[in-house]
């Protein structure tokens, strides 16, 4: 599966941004498709992810209540919706797939990523 984000941009502090991550070909199977970030000089952390059939999603504690994550499984898209957004916020947007049903957090546990998408938050 390769998958291709989009969607990055600039924007200023309270503004958003809609992410986009387009699977190559439809997944089928129990799935996970995340977010994860990755700001200049910091270690890529999570930032959500969702179910394949989108009845759970996790967020870290940081976006709770700003950021949405969702997919439409006909267009093979997942995408993170990112409302006011902050300077924090700012890095490469990564998404990533692993099979099976665990939320799982940990770069390490996703095989197959995008190529990233910069988002900068100015203030």
């Amino acid at each position: 599966v390769q998958l291709q984000a989009s969607g990055g941009g600039l924007a200023q502090v309270g503004g958003s941004l809609r992410l986009s991550c387009v699977a190559s070909r439809r997944t089928y199977g129990s799935h996970i498709i995340s977010w994860f970030r990755q700001a200049p000089e910091k270690e890529r952390e999570f930032v959500a992810g969702i179910t394949s059939n989108e009845r759970r999603t996790g967020y870290t504690d940081s976006v709770k209540g700003r950021f949405t994550i969702s997919r439409d499984n006909a267009k093979n898209t997942v995408y993170l919706q990112m409302n006011s957004l902050k300077p924090d916020d700012t890095g490469v947007y990564y998404c990533a797939l692993r099979e099976g049903s665990l939320m799982q957090t940990r770069t390490g546990d996703y095989p197959w990523w995008g190529q990233g998408t910069l988002v900068t938050v100015s203030s």
